[in-house]
C-alpha cells in the first residue's frame, strides 16, 4: 500500500504533463487562411463562340464527324461563353507553342495572384517562411518557386517545394503539405500557388477522348495565404480543422482514366477515358470512409450504424449515395465540389444527395470560368463568399478529384462573416443566369445537317468563318 501511495503521485504527474504536452502541440498545429486571390485574365483572352469556331477552324486534322462531337460536348459541358484561354492559342499558335509562351502564362496568373494577395493582407514578401506552388504540367528549372522568390526577392531561408503531375487535386495536395510543415514551422508564413500550364498543352489531334480537354480546362489560378501563428487568429478567413488524402492509382482503369499521352499521330494531350465518373465515385467512397467519422458527431454516426446494421439483418435493401440515414448536413454546412464539369458535378452530387442550392457554386464556376484544374476550387469557394454564404462558425467540406487516381477532401471552418465579391465583383449579380444554355447549339446546329455527311474540308469552312463572326 505504501509503495502504491509513493508510486501514484508520479505517475500522476506523468499523466497530467503529457496531456498538457498535447494540448500544447496541438494548439500549434493550427492552419488558417488569411487571405486567397484569384486569376481573372485579360479580356483579350476570352473564350466566346466566335473564338472557340476559329481554333476548331485551324485544325486540319478535324472532319464533320469530329465538329458534330465537339458541339455535342460544347453544348452538354456547363460551361459558358465568358472563360478565358491562353494567349497562344488565342493567337493561332496552339499547334507550335514556346518555352516563353508556357512560362509568360505561369508569370501572369501567379505575379498578378500574389501580387494583389500581399496588397491586400499587407503581408510583405520578405516574412514568408514557406512557398508551395503546384502545376502540373510544367516544370522548368529554376522552378516556378524559384521565379517567385527571384521576383520579390524573398530570404534565402524560405523553404520551397514544387509539386507537378498532381492534376486538379493538386492545390489540396499543397495546403496539407503546408499543414504537415507547421508542425515543425512554429509562427510561419505560408503561400500556395495552384494553376496549370494550358498553352503547351493544347490538343491537336482528333482523338475524341483527348479532344475532351479543350473543351472544359481554361486558364486560371489562385494563390493563397496561410499561417500557424495563433495571434494571427483574429484575422482568418478560415481554420483548417482536417484533411484526408486517398489514392487509387493502383487500380490500372483508375489510373488510366485520366493520363497525358500521345495519339496516334503524335499529338501530346491529355486522355479523359469513360472509367472517369466510375474512379472519382471509387475515390471519393473511399475517402469519405475516412474523413466523415472526424467531422460529423458521434450520434450521427451511431444513428448511421444502426440503421445500417437493421436494414443489412433485415435484408432490406441498402440506398446507394451518403447512405441510410446519415445526414451530412449535421457536421457540414457548404459543399465545395471541384467544378471539372457537368458529369463530375452531377455524380458528386447523385453519391453524396446535395441540392440544386448545393451544387449552385461549382456549378456558377464551371459556367463563368471553366474548369481551371488545381485552382477551380477557389472560384467555388468565392462564389460562396460572394453570394455571403458563409457565416461564423460554417463548415465547408472542399471536394477535389485528379488525375493518379485522387480524391483529396478537406473541411474549412468559417472564422467570420464572408462577404468579398473577389473574382466575381464585376457579375455576381447576374448568378445564376435565368438559363445555362449554350450559343453553340444555335450558331452550329447546321453540323448536324445530314447533307454535310461527305461534305470536304472546304465545303464547311467558309460556314464556319460566317457563324463565328456573328
Amino acid at each position: 500500500m505504501e509503495l502504491l501511495l509513493a508510486i501514484l503521485p508520479p505517475l500522476l504527474f506523468y499523466i497530467i504533463f503529457n496531456l498538457c504536452k498535447l494540448g500544447y502541440q496541438k494548439r500549434d498545429q493550427r492552419c488558417y487562411m488569411l487571405s486567397y486571390q484569384c486569376h481573372k485574365a485579360p479580356e483579350d483572352q476570352r473564350l466566346d463562340t466566335g473564338s472557340c469556331a476559329n481554333i476548331v477552324a485551324r485544325n486540319k486534322n478535324l472532319g464533320i464527324e469530329e465538329y458534330r462531337f465537339l458541339l455535342k460536348t460544347m453544348v452538354s459541358s456547363g460551361i459558358g461563353e465568358e472563360t478565358y484561354c491562353p494567349k497562344n492559342v488565342i493567337d493561332g499558335r496552339e499547334e507550335s507553342p514556346t518555352h516563353m509562351d508556357a512560362i509568360s502564362e505561369m508569370d501572369g496568373i501567379i505575379f498578378q495572384t500574389l501580387d494583389k494577395l500581399f496588397a491586400k493582407t499587407g503581408v510583405s514578401p520578405s516574412e514568408i517562411d514557406i512557398i508551395v506552388s503546384s502545376v502540373s504540367l510544367i516544370s522548368p528549372a529554376p522552378s516556378l518557386t524559384a521565379r517567385v522568390i527571384n521576383r520579390y526577392r524573398m530570404r534565402e531561408d524560405v523553404k520551397a517545394f514544387n509539386l507537378s503531375g498532381m492534376g486538379c487535386s493538386a492545390s489540396v495536395v499543397a495546403v496539407d503539405l503546408v499543414k504537415q510543415l507547421f508542425r515543425t514551422c512554429k509562427n510561419s508564413l505560408a503561400i500556395v500557388v495552384s494553376t496549370e500550364s494550358m498553352g503547351p498543352n493544347w490538343y491537336s489531334g482528333k482523338d475524341k477522348s483527348m479532344m475532351l480537354s479543350n473543351i472544359l480546362f481554361r486558364t486560371g489560378g489562385c494563390s493563397m495565404l496561410l499561417t500557424n501563428n495563433r495571434a494571427l487568429k483574429h484575422k482568418a478567413l478560415l481554420e483548417l480543422t482536417c484533411s484526408v488524402r486517398t489514392h487509387i492509382g493502383s487500380d490500372d482503369e483508375a489510373y488510366r482514366s485520366c493520363i497525358q499521352v500521345e495519339d496516334d499521330l503524335g499529338h501530346k494531350g491529355f486522355r479523359l477515358t469513360r472509367d472517369l465518373p466510375k474512379a472519382g465515385a471509387k475515390a471519393l467512397t473511399m475517402n469519405l470512409r475516412v474523413l466523415l467519422p472526424k467531422v460529423l458527431p458521434p450520434l450521427e454516426l451511431l444513428r448511421y450504424q444502426m440503421t445500417y446494421y437493421r436494414n443489412k439483418i433485415m435484408g432490406r435493401s441498402i440506398p446507394k449515395g451518403a447512405g441510410p440515414g446519415l445526414d451530412l448536413r449535421s457536421g457540414i454546412d457548404h459543399f465545395c465540389v471541384h467544378p471539372g464539369g457537368r458529369a463530375i458535378i452531377d455524380e458528386v452530387g447523385k453519391s453524396l444527395a446535395l441540392s440544386d442550392h448545393e451544387l449552385e457554386p461549382a456549378r456558377m464556376a464551371l459556367y463563368r470560368f471553366g474548369n481551371t484544374s488545381s485552382g477551380g476550387l477557389w472560384y467555388v469557394l468565392g462564389y460562396m463568399e460572394a453570394k455571403k454564404r458563409l457565416k461564423k462558425g460554417d463548415k465547408i467540406l472542399m471536394i477535389s478529384l485528379g488525375a493518379g487516381f485522387k480524391c483529396n477532401n478537406c473541411v474549412w471552418k468559417v472564422m467570420k462573416d464572408l462577404d468579398d465579391p473577389n473574382v466575381w465583383q464585376d457579375c455576381i449579380d447576374d448568378y445564376p443566369p435565368k438559363t445555362t444554355g449554350n450559343p453553340f447549339s444555335e450558331k452550329f446546329d447546321w453540323i448536324n445537317d445530314g447533307s454535310l455527311d461527305l461534305a470536304t474540308r472546304e465545303d464547311y469552312l467558309p460556314l464556319l468563318s460566317k457563324y463565328s463572326n456573328c
